[in-house]
């Protein structure tokens, strides 16, 4: 319970966050009134548009995660990915918004045209939005690197530690929080996001220098970008010549075809 505090408060600030950022968003575009509304008494265009930017935070926020789950299964680059999500969650938040314009009577039908100008409205909007929290999203790690740094002298320290049960130099890189049951290792730029039973995180690291601060821990790299667990591992997909490893939290890590061979033998699979 202890650690799960934490996560919850850090969940609950990082929404705060969110939410303070898309009410800034929505007195923003209240102020310049885009669209048509210009002419709208501003108290009209604070609640207008402070609300469907809430409204596009429902419907945008959730595409992070799922980016996340589609991007090694589908081995798509994540740039297309945002790109391809985020246009197929604008249809449903511009009819949505469609929707609300007309309450409470009667609800028209769009032509063609208006739909698709509604469409690209939102999707304006949406978009830049979205390259935001993308641009935080990556922005965090960053900011989160002095962290990173202290906890990787505790790590450097466990060299003059004494013998007993082998520990993991790089286990004491993470938060407390995500705690030490470690699932996988994914490669992302010039960061590595470690996998625990409790969550992830980015640090700062090379995979191949992760991997060599994964002392007593059993597990080995099934592709370029991923390091697993082998105790981790819960089943095998396979699709057509491609094979995933199945991992707990709904993860799944690519195998490369060079390394079926060899970890089929040493009975991974």
């Amino acid at each position: 319970m202890e650690q799960a505090r934490p996560a919850a408060a850090r969940i609950a600030r990082k929404l705060v966050i969110d939410l303070s950022v898309m009410t800034a968003v929505g007195l923003v575009l209240a102020i310049i009134g885009p669209f048509g509304t210009a002419a709208a008494p501003l108290a009209w265009r604070l609640v207008s548009w402070i609300g469907l930017a809430w409204l596009g935070y429902a419907f945008y926020r959730p595409l992070a995660p799922l980016v996340a789950w589609l991007h090694p299964r589908l081995e798509l680059p994540r740039a297309g990915l945002w790109i391809g999500l985020t246009m197929l969650a604008t249809v449903p938040l511009t009819a949505a918004i469609w929707t609300i314009e007309f309450l409470p009577g009667p609800v028209p039908a769009p032509t063609l045209e208006q739909a698709l100008l509604a469409y690209l409205n939102v999707l304006a909007i949406g978009a830049s939005v979205t390259v935001v929290f993308y641009l935080l999203e990556r922005g965090r790690p960053k900011a989160a690197a002095h962290d990173a740094m202290a906890r990787s002298v505790a790590a450097s320290d466990m060299q003059d530690a004494p013998q007993g049960e082998p520990h993991s130099a790089f286990l004491q890189r993470l938060p407390a929080e995500l705690g030490s049951d470690l699932i996988a290792l994914e490669m992302e730029d010039h960061y590595v996001r470690a996998h625990t039973m409790l969550g992830s995180d980015l640090v700062l690291l090379r995979l191949r220098d992760a991997i060599a601060e994964l002392d007593g821990i059993e597990g080995a790299q099934v592709h370029r970008s991923w390091w697993v667990a082998r105790d981790a591992v819960e089943g095998v997909e396979r699709e057509g010549r491609k094979l995933r490893l199945l991992l707990p939290r709904g993860i799944a890590a690519p195998v490369a075809r060079s390394r079926m061979s060899e970890l089929g033998a040493a009975g991974w699979f």
